[in-house]
């Protein structure tokens, strides 16, 4: 697959670790009236088909991970939110949606590295990554209440399966705001460290899951996954079968002798 080129954001590989960082400080890493949900969309799909890419980390530069909507075009009522009622419907069925799909269904570890405020529909995109790991400048809020709207990107369903129905209802409900130190403490985040330490943390965590054959990396994400929604008969079944897969690999067999011979491994995703 081509490699994207993000026009609001840096796209850099390395050891199958991808990184993708917002670059639109100018209006706080907004994702409505920027490129950013296109960035985000065509990154994660090709890191998802790419051969060479194990896990993606997502991160801002600058003061805010992601302000989510422009406030000022709602007050306009400009871009997303331009026109009546069935224009902004299939506005956001056909823009913003799409990006909770292709995340949700992606089969590669998503970590998002929240440098700043994460706020809406930035909180939203925190909350559809697997992994969360915070600076302690991180402010996040499902705030859209606060706007008289509602959560219009399915963060309503990402949040309560992270934290619970209550502290999720309460959250979301309420529009307040949360440092970093309770969004720890809820669950919200795996790690909180000093600004300096963020991306180093994300990418010390991102290498611990590239290190792994890349094969069975991606199907035990993807039965993670399927765990969420399948009754427990028909998920042994699968489970089965992706393991007779595994154990035909050249990588599962590299890796049992990588083990009897205390080494790392040297995979080929095959």
């Amino acid at each position: 697959m081509i490699l994207p080129k993000p026009s609001n954001s840096l796209l850099e590989i390395n050891n199958r670790i991808a990184v993708l960082t917002f670059q639109r400080d100018d209006v706080r890493n907004a994702l409505t009236g920027t490129s950013l949900v296109e960035d985000i969309i065509s990154t994660v799909r090709w890191a998802d088909e790419s051969g060479d890419v194990s896990v993606l980390i997502i991160t801002g530069h600058g003061a805010a991970f992601s302000s989510g909507g422009n406030v000022k075009d709602m007050r306009d009522r400009t871009g997303t939110f331009a026109g009546d009622a069935l224009d902004i419907q299939e506005q956001y069925r056909h823009g913003i949606q799409n990006m909770p799909i292709v995340l949700h269904r992606a089969e590669i570890p998503l970590i998002a590295a929240i440098n700043g405020p994460a706020i809406g529909a930035g909180f939203d995109l925190a909350c559809m990554c697997d992994f969360r790991i915070a600076s302690t400048r991180a402010v996040v809020g499902e705030t859209f209440i606060n706007l008289g709207i509602i959560p219009g990107d399915g963060g309503a369903w990402f949040l309560q399966r992270l934290i619970g129905y209550q502290h999720a209802a309460e959250l979301t409900l309420s529009g307040r705001l949360l440092k970093a130190e309770e969004a720890l403490n809820l669950g919200l985040f795996l790690k909180v460290v000093e600004p300096d330490k963020l991306l180093s943390c994300a990418l010390e965590l991102a290498a611990q899951f590239a290190a792994k054959p890349p094969g069975a990396l991606r199907m035990t994400k993807r039965l993670l996954k399927l765990a969420q929604r399948t009754e427990l008969p028909d998920f042994l079944e699968t489970c089965a079968s992706f393991q007779a897969i595994a154990h035909k690999t050249d990588d599962h067999h590299e890796a049992v002798v990588a083990f009897l011979e205390k080494r790392a491994g040297i995979y080929s995703g095959r």
